[in-house]
């Protein structure tokens, strides 16, 4: 057999036994020693121009305290170190968010990079499995930028090609506890690229007292607390739909009454009316007097109710057919929102089977009617379940407060989004430091954004019910 294959290919043979297959060794071509230091050559010059190009004030910086120092000297060097040390002082003293901004963060940040995030990126992608070892190398997702926040690192990453986000989305915690923060969020910048968010610290750990009333009337979106990153939580009420979702004790009448208080001069002016259902007598009768008539506890009259609220917005609808397609708020026309607490009582929980079919009937008629006409729905409940809830997708903008178990933040927010980040079922159960805190998802945006609610307390809503019947009175 060996006589017959021409040339040297017999040395390429390896045969053991006779029943064992023949095997051909790869041929192995030398590579000429020149063509390897021009490689070595060339990624070294372009790591130098890329160097270069990133950080061309440090090495302007650099450069030109070596030419001082070759010249004049070390002296002079340290003269200007600790001028620069002084300069940086003050200004860190005097204008300390621009400090921040333009040197703080960015220090830290690159601080990160090196000692946290670079130094342990192969290992955590490695054994999290978005890491491959392909070939004798390993095929790692690149890390492109950190920056830091004052409460987290956002960490933008190119993908391997053929990964989805769903590869990420499952490994959250892998990355979470890889690189020592408490989480990781996900979300997408554009085709490719991931921002990952790993939390410092906890800016919602303190309890927000009420937000001061507005002093304008307006029927735009309401702050009713603050985001994780520092900046307001705006609730959009007039042309959506809300549903609010918490165990007991997770600060669901926070977010329903500071709703209420930044409605509060739209109210006085004729711009909103708020109808309350308050099957529980718990929670809004608080406040009745804030909502005259337009209130309801027992559940017969929360039906009439919610078949008035239907009236109101079919009539609407009526006169609008044709003129206009969307609402706009005036006097005449007012923008309606439908509060309801403890929406579960009424469509599941009522042993009156007719009445809850007519409840359920004319919620369903309102969320999926209602926001075009000016008629809105904020609506709490403790227990997502379908058959609890079965119109819990009518609604397009969710709140999950603390959840008793990790399947119920999917059903609130909708698939992923757990996998995303809204760890609800984590919140802390302790009222200091986890009510009012949970996750928002919007029509507008699939990814949950951490928030917490500002307390209103019995006083503050008193103050509120007593402060809008004397201006009532007095107009």
């Amino acid at each position: 057999m060996f006589k017959k294959l021409p040339g040297d290919e017999t040395a390429r043979l390896v045969s053991t036994t006779p029943d064992t297959a023949v095997v051909f060794r790869p041929a192995v071509v030398q590579t000429p020693a020149i063509l390897t230091v021009a490689i070595a050559v060339w990624r070294m010059l372009t790591g130098l121009i890329g160097l270069a190009w990133r950080h061309p004030i440090a090495l302007t910086i650099t450069a030109g305290l070596g030419v001082i120092w070759t010249r004049y000297g070390y002296l002079p060097v340290l003269v200007l170190a600790g001028l620069a040390v002084a300069a940086g002082v003050s200004w860190a003293l005097v204008e300390r968010p621009s400090f921040l901004r333009l040197v703080g963060w960015p220090l830290l940040a690159w601080w990160r990079l090196l000692s946290i995030y670079r130094r342990h990126w192969q290992p955590v992608m490695i054994i999290s499995g978005l890491g491959r070892y392909l070939r004798g190398r390993d095929c790692l997702p690149r890390l492109l930028a950190v920056t830091c926040t004052p409460w987290a690192d956002l960490v933008t990453v190119k993908m391997l090609s053929g990964q989805a986000v769903t590869d990420w989305t499952d490994r959250t915690e892998h990355l979470a506890h890889g690189f020592g923060a408490t989480s990781c969020r996900i979300s997408v910048q554009r085709s490719g690229r991931l921002l990952l968010t790993f939390p410092r610290s906890d800016p919602l750990a303190v309890p927000l007292p009420a937000i001061p009333i507005p002093e304008a009337a307006s029927v735009g979106a309401v702050q009713v607390g603050i985001q994780e990153n520092g900046h307001p939580w705006l609730l959009k009420l007039h042309g959506t739909h809300v549903l609010v979702a918490g165990a007991t004790g997770a600060g669901k009448g926070s977010v329903i009454w500071s709703a209420v208080r930044g409605l509060l001069p739209a109210m006085r002016a004729g711009l909103v009316q708020v109808w309350a259902l308050d099957p529980k007598l718990m929670e809004l009768s608080y406040g009745r007097a804030i909502f005259g008539d337009r209130y309801a506890a027992d559940p017969d009259a929360c039906a009439d109710l919610l078949d008035a609220a239907v009236k109101v917005m079919q009539e609407r609808a009526g006169r609008f057919a044709g003129v206009q397609r969307n609402h706009t708020t005036t006097v005449d026309d007012s923008f309606v929102l439908v509060v309801v607490d403890e929406v579960a009582f009424l469509t599941a929980y009522q042993p009156d089977r007719h009445l809850r079919q007519r409840i359920t009937a004319a919620l369903a008629t309102l969320t999926t009617q209602g926001r075009a006409v000016g008629v809105g729905v904020l609506a709490a409940l403790q227990d997502p379940r379908k058959e609890v809830m079965n119109i819990r997708n009518l609604f397009p903008d969710r709140i999950a407060l603390r959840l008793d178990e990790s399947e119920q933040v999917d059903m609130v927010l909708g698939d992923g989004a757990r996998d995303r980040g809204a760890l609800a079922d984590l919140i802390s159960p302790r009222p200091e430091a986890g009510a009012g805190v949970g996750y928002v998802r919007l029509e507008t945006s699939p990814d949950p954004v951490r928030v917490r609610a500002a307390y209103v307390s019995d006083a503050d809503i008193r103050a509120m019910a007593a402060e809008f019947t004397r201006v009532g009175e007095a107009v």
